[in-house]
């Protein structure tokens, strides 16, 4: 097991990532104001001690929008990861150890999808679906799975190499039972690692859809939305696009942290089993 707790990097990235989910999680108690509520006398006020981020156009509360935002962000960064990593797993794994024509047909699947800027994509399809949430994290799932799909097949590849695969298959273990019991647990390093960085990567492309106009709409509590909503007032009131870019920052940032560490303390640990069996 990994030492989570010496590796400082790691640490760090999960007390900054639990508040943003323990934000997220208790916004409608820990916020000051309701999202939904408007006050025009007070629209784009500055950070004052009734409005700690200011009042927005509509003279909603900023540090509300920005925690019921996190809601919004978060949720689809960890759904859209988490149903891209089943898909690109799962074809990954069976491209890897099966090969031959299934290999060949997932492969160039996977292939067709990465000759495109994954932005560029995601964008085409979130325009011919339409605008909306759902329709946003259809596209990005589409883009997503591609990169798990590559990381699965290739360790894949390594593992079914390895003595304990090969001397489970000459025993008679079924093909399912050598895949989730040998390949899945040895290839789970890599494709966690992708994962975290994946989930920092999804939030920043759904904040960019919706800054485009294409996801949440800008009614709706999400940062990229908010970043939108504030561009029109970047010069007179720039709180309103201040503390939701900041919070992106931060947010990407530390998963981004989080999947540095876990790749040390992953190759740490197979240095270790390496000089271990050395002696």
């Amino acid at each position: 097991m990994i030492e989570i707790h010496k590796n400082r990097q790691i640490t760090l990235s999960l007390i900054i990532l639990g508040g943003l989910i323990f934000m997220a999680v208790f916004a409608s108690i820990l916020a000051p104001y309701d999202y939904t509520e408007k006050d025009l006398q007070n629209r784009l006020q500055a950070p004052s001690s009734d409005h700690l981020f200011g009042t927005d156009h509509l003279g909603r509360d900023i540090l509300t929008m920005v925690m019921y935002g996190a809601r919004a962000s978060l949720f689809v960064g960890f759904a859209v990861v988490g149903v891209s990593l089943a898909i690109g797993l799962t074809l990954g794994v069976l491209a890897g150890y099966y090969g031959g024509w299934l290999d060949e047909i997932i492969m160039r699947l996977t292939d067709s999808f990465l000759a495109f800027p994954s932005m560029f994509l995601a964008l085409a399809i979130t325009a011919f679906l339409g605008q909306g949430m759902e329709n946003m994290m259809l596209a990005l799932i589409v883009v997503e799975w591609t990169v798990f799909a590559r990381v699965a097949r290739g360790s894949t590849l390594d593992v079914k190499t390895k003595g304990y695969v090969r001397a489970s298959r000459w025993v008679g273990a079924s093909n399912s039972y050598v895949m989730i019991k040998h390949v899945l647990p040895n290839i789970i390093s890599p494709v966690l690692i992708m994962a975290s960085l994946g989930i920092g990567n999804v939030i920043l492309a759904a904040a960019g859809l919706s800054f485009l106009g294409l996801g949440v709409q800008p009614a709706t509590p999400e940062w990229g939305a908010m970043l939108n909503a504030g561009r029109t007032y970047v010069t007179t009131s720039p709180w309103l696009m201040l503390f939701p870019g900041l919070f992106i920052m931060i947010t990407v940032l530390a998963f981004n942290y989080f999947g540095d560490g876990l790749r040390d303390a992953f190759d740490q640990k197979m240095k270790n089993i390496e000089l271990e069996g050395r002696f």
